[in-house]
């Protein structure tokens, strides 16, 4: 795949992060990527002229108004959703699972199971482990431990006709495995049950098509996706029809995505998404779509110009950790864009974690340590220590000079 994908213009690319021309090499990504300069001069547009409650009769509520439905439509674009009232916005991916938890609790009655994967990030597993206080009973999806795949087989072991709901990452955000979402909605929907999938750690490198996935419900954080500290919730209009009001006690219930934004999301960071969606749009045509080609096809054109660079990153990186004796790298060893993205966790032999980014904070490298929220999946690995394991994410405006960098500063502490 990487060899027929369009060739990125990476200096288009980083021309659009204002942050990059300081020469600190961002390799931390999965904590947060850098925002997009078109992203940041919608929210300033915003803020200086439509700041005010949307629904007035007013001109500038109206535009106000106009301006959040647009951010719906586009976000539903990006995810390739049916329709934007299937787009819940909200502060992060961790505050909207808990959301939809919430929601959902009265479907459930006791005995009824929900399945969660040693892969998920705390943020997919929580909200769904605190519906035991309502009788639910939780069940784990184990992994490979050795390649962070999530197996079908496992998956049906654990499975029964009680269970109605199997929450699952599509990437890890420790080993970088991709997981085949719409192979395991297709298993989950056969038996009955729906699925709740984490993206966080996939959207900032792949096109995002829950249509074709057939999921019930996709979470996702703008901040990883070149945004703002902002997030997205999918659903399935159909499903998100059915969930409880978690608004005022008047807001009825066929009022989506409005019952599920208590206080309703921030406008202006709502409103500033909608520069992610142009720049893959923008990116789409400078790597060959032609100009008058549907947005969406130029948007997943781009992220397989971005997914075949950030391959050559992640190759060079993996080549050198498993040519290094005493390094144990976790995931997949192939930079294969269907098999992996480019987040790589390693652990080396008698070097603390803390120890080697403590090393490379000093040369203007920015990586880290710990358990990234994982901590279930990497206390089970056996690395549940104060320094975990080291995590370098790259993202499609990286480059191999920095990658360079970072084999070089790796070498001299590991």
């Amino acid at each position: 795949m990487a060899e027929t994908a369009p060739s990125l213009d990476l200096a288009f690319v980083r021309a659009q992060f204002p942050a990059l021309a300081s020469g600190f090499a961002f390799l931390d990504n999965a904590g947060g990527s850098q925002i997009l300069d078109g992203v940041v001069d919608r929210i300033r547009d915003y803020l200086l002229t439509t700041n005010v409650q949307l629904g007035a009769s007013y001109r500038v509520s109206q535009d106000a108004s106009a301006r959040l439905h647009e951010a719906q439509v586009r976000t539903a674009e990006l995810l390739n959703a049916a329709r934007p009232e299937e787009i819940v916005m909200g502060p992060t991916s961790t505050v909207l699972l808990q959301f939809l938890a919430r929601a959902m609790a009265g479907q459930f009655a006791p005995g009824d199971e929900v399945v969660v994967s040693r892969a998920d990030h705390e943020s997919n597993i929580g909200p769904w482990v605190g519906l035991e206080a309502h009788g639910v009973v939780v069940k784990t999806w184990e992994l490979n431990r050795d390649t962070g795949a999530l197996e079908l087989d496992d998956l049906e072991r654990v499975m029964t006709p009680r269970t109605r709901l199997v929450a699952v990452t599509h990437a890890s955000n420790i080993f970088g495995a991709i997981q085949p979402i719409a192979a395991i909605s297709r298993f989950v929907h056969e038996r009955k049950a729906r699925i709740c999938v984490d993206g966080v750690a996939y959207a900032p490198h792949r096109a995002v098509d829950v249509t074709a996935w057939d999921v019930d419900y996709y979470a996702l954080s703008f901040y990883k996706v070149y945004g703002p500290h902002h997030a997205v919730l999918y659903g399935k209009y159909d499903q998100l029809l059915a969930l409880d009001n978690l608004y005022h006690y008047f807001v009825a219930k066929d009022r989506i995505p409005y019952k599920l934004q208590p206080g309703n999301p921030n406008y202006e960071l709502s409103y500033g998404c909608i520069g992610i969606a142009d720049y893959l749009a923008a990116l789409g045509q400078r790597v060959g779509v032609p100009a008058g080609a549907p947005r969406r096809v130029a948007i997943e054109t781009a992220w397989s110009a971005i997914a075949a660079h950030e391959a050559v990153l992640a190759a060079r990186l993996l080549s050198y950790l498993h040519g290094r004796p005493g390094v144990r790298v976790l995931g997949p060893a192939t930079a294969d864009v269907a098999i992996r993205v480019p987040t790589v966790s390693f652990v080396a032999d008698g070097v603390p974690s803390d120890a080697i980014v403590r090393h490379t904070d000093t040369l203007g490298l920015g990586i880290r340590h710990g358990d990234f929220h994982s901590r279930r999946l990497v206390e089970w690995l056996g690395y549940g220590g104060v320094s975990g394991v080291v995590r370098a994410s790259l993202v499609h405006y990286n480059t191999v000079d920095e990658v360079d960098r970072l084999i070089a500063a790796l070498d001299a502490v590991i």
